[in-house]
């Protein structure tokens, strides 16, 4: 047999090698090798292999190992011996220690929990497989001088770019507009009688499915939307609806319409939380026209649409072919129509195409009636937290040096017996390390902790990801960098002093220089400062929005909503809402002052008015109590009355309107839209129905049907009881629906929660600045006073008081804050009038303002350094001086 190419196994000579003596590596090698082929003639070649691997292992004896000390094992010792030491330290300064890891741990629990926010704003929409291919078209266009950029196109404009532009693979549209039947609708399974109320409905092409790449867990990804009567629903829904069971063919009913029924094709997974497009209900867009003539119809917006692009597609050259749609396809109705200003509207079209990850936070700006995040807040609290964070080194650095007197004589002794300056820095830097792993550990379980608090500050549903691949060596990268820049300069610093210094004890005399320690502080009250003016604003601000006069009565107003399925029984059911004796007054409309009810924007023209001048405004469908329920005061003329049958081609228009078409004397006077001529009989007071964000817009109002929602303005203070009566009388006329109600002023309050949450934020984060401040603070009034205390015994001898103590120890702190208001009034005024130019109606800074957050900075610094500065004029002067 030849074994020439046989060779013992190669893995068990590395083994070998790595723990036998290097003398007896050659003997012992040949020996076990000769063994090999020995045995290889005598037996199978996996059991001489098996053999040798015997021999090998049977090596491991104390007289062959190799000697285990290596390079790597004295820096081992060292550094644990340093570990060690920073232990004893910590255990030694109790307080001085709690002091640091608490204000580190404030700090790192700040940023934990911002860092959770901005990675969950930042990571919408990344999960997809083509996501670098997948863009939502939007255009940016001019009229009557105002510019601005929107999402929504004609129906037929998804299919023309497909035809018309071969770098696109894929469109597909959604129609989410309530004018429709989107949105907001009572939904119940064919075989029940028992409705819900959904909001999260839309109309969506198959197509569109398939660009969003939605997991399905029923029905046929490929056509479930192909049907006209087809709807996908998300699991949820279909866990609510149809539990347990498959619910592919099964029927929903739309508002108790027996005519308005989808069948369902297909059951997606649920959204994920960190996508823009946030829809329960998918109803189909195959062969769908909302109104005759739709589906060719290039002059009606509605839809907005998603693309697909080819791979390599260059995207700029793409959206300059867009424009090739506008002469083809836009610009010829217009023309058709004659009407100028729609002309000159169409020629000032720009198309361009938005990435499916920048939606959520739309830079853009793109008018998509979607809830976005801000870019604003992903800066301002990312620097907000690096400012906190920044804060909590800076005090780390002002308590180590505080401290230096206590560690001076360690590090004397340890040069004078050969320690280099070197190996101390790497002392003091373990030492850093450790604290900073302390804090890093308790900053975690803090932000944990507080997370809950967080995300009911926030209305987020963050998670704390303790159990993510990549959190834990955040955590430990985060340790050791934190450490590394909070003891750079407190290591240098206290490894520098001289032995000779150190032994006499003049330590102190080595370490007059204060300006580093001072322009420190500065720096952390001027951030806590900022932050202070900051909040006090925005409470103001809020203040103000929540109690200026908004002209019209937002209190006690029940706002019943779903009414629209009591069809003909909508009228009796408000007559027995007016007998209740604690109802004032009711009105049936879905157009209401504050957001999240109906808006219609459209042109108001008077008598010979050129259809290009035409005042853009609202339209608003009302009865004839809505003035009267929602306290709106008539400036001019009067109100509409059911006595007078006219009214019915009449409209009551606001101020901003009435200036807007130069009326002086309005009343008589005829204006138009869209739907015909009105007489203008009454002018209301200007009321705010918008944020005040934007100025007051012009408002016309007439008797038409919007009946989604019943307002009801009740008397009473036992609201309660109002609301089970008011339910007792819904489940007479709609028994099988859930009685939905909300309140008028909650729905004001609503609109201003981003607001609210800023302020509370700015509160929160100012708060901890505040105190992570107030810790170096007391880090360099210890520093001063441990520095100082000779002085101060033989000042206390020579007969000074405790007042003046007092003062000369706090003088240089006060200047300091002083110093940092200085700096930080003009800082705060610029960035808070900035963001005060996003209100129309805003309040005026005034130096009030300042001068309390300048008397709460003060105040604070006094409080924190007079612990102290009384310390040490009560403490005995003999005690300082006894070593003299």
């Amino acid at each position: 047999m030849n074994h020439k190419k046989t060779i013992p196994p190669k893995l068990a000579q590395k083994f070998l090698h790595c723990f036998l003596k290097e003398e007896l590596a050659e003997e012992v090698e040949g020996d076990l090798e000769e063994q090999f082929y020995s045995r290889l003639e005598e037996s199978s070649l996996w059991k001489t292999k098996l053999n040798y691997w015997y021999e090998v292992i049977n090596y491991l004896r104390p007289f062959s190992i190799k000697n285990l000390e290596s390079p790597i094992r004295p820096h081992f010792a060292m550094f644990n011996n340093y570990f060690l030491i920073g232990w004893r330290s910590l255990l030694k300064q109790k307080v001085y220690s709690l002091i640091k890891i608490g204000g580190f741990s404030i700090g790192i629990a700040a940023c934990l929990l911002i860092f959770l926010f901005i990675r969950e704003d930042l990571s919408y929409d990344r999960y997809y497989q083509n996501g670098d291919r997948i863009y939502r078209i939007f255009r940016e266009s001019s009229f009557n001088g105002e510019s601005g950029k929107g999402a929504h196109f004609p129906s037929p404009f998804a299919a023309a770019l497909l035809e018309e532009i071969p770098e696109i693979e894929q469109a597909g549209r959604y129609n989410s507009s309530y004018m429709f039947g989107a949105g907001s609708n009572e939904v119940r399974r064919a075989d029940q009688q028992e409705s819900s109320h959904e909001d999260r409905i839309t109309f969506a092409d198959q197509s569109l499915l398939e660009i969003l790449q939605t997991p399905f867990i029923y029905g046929n990804p490929k056509s479930a939307l192909a049907d006209p009567d087809g709807i996908v629903i998300t699991k949820s829904k279909a866990d609510k609806y149809f539990p347990d069971e498959n619910p592919i063919g099964k029927i929903l009913i739309f508002n108790n319409d027996d005519s308005n029924q989808f069948k369902v094709s297909g059951v997606i997974k649920d959204f994920p939380s960190t996508s823009h497009f946030q829809f329960d209900f998918l109803i189909s867009l195959a062969e769908r026209e909302f109104y005759t003539g739709e589906l060719t119809n290039w002059k009606n917006d509605n839809y907005i649409t998603y693309i697909v692009v080819k791979p390599g597609t260059n995207i700029v050259d793409l959206e300059d072919k867009f424009s090739l749609l506008i002469d083809k396809y836009f610009l010829p109705p217009r023309l058709e129509a004659g009407s100028q200003e729609s002309i000159n509207w169409v020629k000032s079209f720009h198309f361009g195409l938005q990435p499916v990850k920048d939606i959520h936070l739309n830079v853009d700006e793109v008018g998509d009636n979607l809830a976005h995040g801000d870019i604003r807040f992903i800066w301002l609290f990312g620097a907000i937290a690096s400012f906190i964070l920044i804060i909590a080194c800076i005090n780390f650095i002002n308590l180590s040096t505080a401290r230096s007197a206590n560690r001076a004589r360690e590090v004397g002794l340890r040069k004078v017996v050969g320690s280099n300056r070197s190996g101390l820095v790497k002392q003091f830097l373990t030492e850093s390390i450790l604290f900073s792993f302390l804090a890093v550990l308790l900053g975690s379980l803090l932000a944990a902790l507080f997370l809950p608090y967080f995300n009911t500050l926030l209305g987020k549903s963050l998670t704390f990801p303790i159990l993510e691949w990549w959190f834990m060596p955040i955590l430990i990268a985060g340790t050791l960098i934190i450490g590394i820049i909070a003891g750079i300069y407190p290591s240098f610093y206290l490894s520098s002093f001289q032995p000779i210094n150190v032994l006499k004890g003049n330590v102190s005399r080595g370490t007059q220089k204060s300006t580093l320690r001072s322009s420190l502080v500065v720096f952390q009250f001027t951030v806590s400062i900022i932050l202070i003016i900051g909040t006090l604003i925005i409470n103001k601000q809020m203040d103000y929005i929540l109690h200026k006069k908004l002209g019209f009565e937002k209190d006690q107003v029940i706002v019943i909503q779903g009414t629209h399925t009591l069809e003909n029984k909508l009228e009796v059911f408000k007559n027995e809402l007016v007998n209740l004796p604690e109802v004032e007054s009711v009105s049936i409309s879905s157009f209401l002052p504050v957001e999240g009810f109906r808006t219609n924007n459209g042109g108001w023209l008077k008598e010979g008015m050129q259809e290009d001048d035409a005042v853009s405004g609202q339209h608003w469908s009302v009865d004839r109590d809505y003035i009267e329920t929602l306290g709106l005061k008539i400036k001019q003329g009067r109100d509409f009355h059911k006595e007078v049958t006219t009214d019915s081609q009449s409209v009551i228009i606001n101020e901003s309107l009435a200036k807007q078409l130069n009326f002086e004397h309005p009343i008589g006077e005829q204006i138009s839209d869209w739907s015909g001529k009105w007489i203008i009989i009454g002018v209301v007071e200007d009321f705010h129905f918008e944020s005040m964000k934007q100025a007051i817009r012009p408002l016309g109002m007439y008797l038409k049907p919007s009946v989604k929602t019943v307002s009801v303005k009740v008397i009473t203070a036992e609201m309660p009881v109002m609301i089970q009566e008011l339910e007792s009388l819904w489940k007479e006329f709609s028994p099988n629906q859930a009685f939905r109600y909300t309140f008028l002023d909650l729905h004001y309050e609503k609109m201003y929660q981003d607001v609210e949450r800023i302020g509370t934020m700015f509160s929160v984060f100012a708060l901890l600045a505040i105190v992570v401040a107030c810790l170096g603070l007391f880090a360099l009034s210890s520093f001063l006073v441990e520095q100082r205390a000779k002085e101060i015994s033989i000042r206390l001898i020579l007969g000074a008081s405790i007042s003046s103590i007092f003062r000369l120890l706090t003088h240089n702190f006060v200047v300091l804050v002083f110093i940092s208001i200085l700096i930080a009034v003009p800082i705060a005024l610029l960035m808070m009038q900035k963001w005060l130019e996003d209100y129309a109606y805003r309040i005026t800074i005034g130096v009030d303002t300042f001068l309390l957050a300048g008397f709460i900075a003060v105040f604070i610094a006094l409080s924190t350094i007079s612990y102290q500065s009384i310390k040490a004029s009560l403490v005995n002067p003999v005690k300082n001086l006894k070593s003299e």
